[in-house]
């Protein structure tokens, strides 16, 4: 009957593998895991202005100095570890879907101009698509940490591409006027809105009226007063 495995002299070593095993090597062995492997996620990031980056649909920030950069993150169940290269610049805890993880230092302790560049062009921006709007996006990035708040006013930008501009101003006067500051708010609101109007013109009670001149409208002429007719006639009546 042949011997088992492990049990024969080595050619190498010349020692019984199973023996060497027992002696050497068993006391330097870890515990066997009693869990299954945490299979790490690797993914390609950019840092975004508001010094954020997405993975698995959570955002985690990273410091100023990499904003605009692409970078490397490897999460796993637990840990998110964000690389340039192969240095590790920065780690977080594991964010569940729609999370948010900020640590306050990455963001500049000093008001350079370079810092507040994008934050001022978003003001611009918001301001030109109506007086509420602009104030709506004064009133998200007033916090003493706006970058956190760029991703609101960017969706509130998109949102006037979406409905029109002067349909977002109206409902960021109404947010306004109850102190609502969440940009899913509007959206909700522009979104039954629109559904409501979409119904109603179903049903025939919403018309909307043509974009070509009235058919029964009044020349220039009817709205000229009598002293006006009587310069252009020279007095004659």
């Amino acid at each position: 009957m042949p011997r088992r495995r492990g049990a024969r002299v080595h050619g190498t070593t010349r020692r019984v593998p199973r023996e060497h095993y027992e002696l050497d090597e068993r006391a330097h062995m870890r515990p066997a895991p009693t869990e299954p492997y945490d299979v790490p996620l690797w993914r390609d990031a950019k840092v975004h202005p508001d010094h954020h980056i997405q993975v698995a649909k959570a955002l985690y920030s990273v410091p100023t100095r990499y904003v605009g950069q692409r970078v490397r993150v490897r999460a796993d169940s637990k840990t998110v570890r964000i690389y340039l290269g192969t240095e590790l610049i920065k780690m977080h805890a594991r964010q569940a879907v729609g999370g948010r993880s900020t640590d306050p230092s990455d963001y500049p302790k000093d008001k350079a101009a370079y810092a507040f560049r994008d934050i001022d062009r978003l003001l611009d921006e918001a301001g030109r698509r109506g007086d509420s709007v602009g104030e709506y996006a004064h009133a998200l990035l007033g916090a003493p940490l706006p970058w956190r708040h760029m991703r609101q006013v960017y969706a509130l930008l998109r949102l006037c591409e979406k409905y029109g501009a002067a349909r977002v101003d109206a409902a960021c006067a109404r947010a306004l006027a109850f102190d609502v500051l969440d940009v899913r708010r509007i959206r909700r609101m522009l979104e039954t809105s629109s559904a409501a109007e979409a119904q109603a013109e179903q049903r025939g009670k919403l018309v909307q009226l043509p974009l070509l001149p009235a058919r029964f409208a009044r020349s220039d002429d009817s709205f000229r007063t009598l002293k006006n007719r009587d310069d252009e006639t020279g007095g004659a009546r």
